[in-house]
């Protein structure tokens, strides 16, 4: 194992342990202020007003998802894509993202919301973090094409929320600039198979809830963990293949 994935993973298992206070004070529904107290009602208190920090109040007891789950996770989510990527520029930028694309995921599956505190920063560290990275030496992809797969795949939601606002989020018109930028920035060809993943994922999800009885044709899923699996796949794939 690489320095940089040794490297990475440390990275993904820190970060992965700030995750849960952050989706238990975001897991509202829209319209509602974020939480500022854990469930005994005792104050989110610490780094900036009580955003950062362990899922536990000044009593030791601990809210939120299982902080030890998603820190594994984001951990392993990292250092496969150190492996993937290498030491390329890149790879910072997408270990950036990862966090916060854990944040909106659960967030997403919890209240069906991908609220701007987290989906603005998201979208502008995928977009201004590959600008930097282009200017680096040993980058592998175009920023050009990562803006103009932004762009497109936003507009391209943008018509789907228009057409059916009641079955796609404008969250995932907002989050489709950053998975746009995400996946074009390996080319039209990851761009293209990225977007379908996510689209697949999403539609066979859909398809298993109406086969169990656990939803009908017309229920509402959260897309966002399912277009955010499908950036992964495609950074994955564009990682092996340039």
């Amino acid at each position: 194992m690489s320095w940089i994935t040794v490297a990475a993973v440390l990275w993904g298992a820190g970060t992965g342990l700030l995750v849960p206070r952050v989706v238990y004070r975001l897991s509202v529904p829209w319209g509602e202020a974020s939480r500022t107290a854990c469930p005994a009602g005792h104050p989110l208190e610490g780094i900036r007003s009580g955003w950062l920090g362990l899922a536990h109040c000044t009593d030791g007891d601990r809210f939120g998802p299982s902080t030890s789950v998603i820190s594994a996770g984001v951990a392993m989510v990292c250092g496969v894509l150190a492996v993937a990527t290498g030491a390329r520029p890149e790879l910072v930028v997408w270990l950036l993202l990862v966090p916060i694309a854990v944040v909106l995921a659960i967030v997403d599956v919890a209240v069906h919301r991908l609220p701007d505190v987290v989906m603005l920063p998201f979208v502008a560290c995928a977009l201004v973090g590959l600008g930097g990275a282009a200017l680096m030496p040993g980058a592998s992809g175009s920023w050009r094409t990562a803006l103009m797969g932004s762009l497109t795949l936003g507009a391209c939601y943008l018509v789907l929320f228009l057409i059916n606002p009641g079955g796609f989020g404008f969250g995932d018109v907002k989050l489709a600039l950053a998975l746009g930028a995400v996946l074009g920035w390996y080319g039209w060809g990851v761009w293209l198979i990225g977007t379908f993943a996510g689209y697949l994922f999403g539609a066979l999800f859909g398809i298993v809830l109406i086969l169990v009885r656990r939803a009908g044709r017309n229920a509402s899923i959260p897309f966002g963990p399912f277009l955010l699996t499908g950036a992964f796949v495609g950074i994955l794939l564009g990682s092996c293949t340039v």
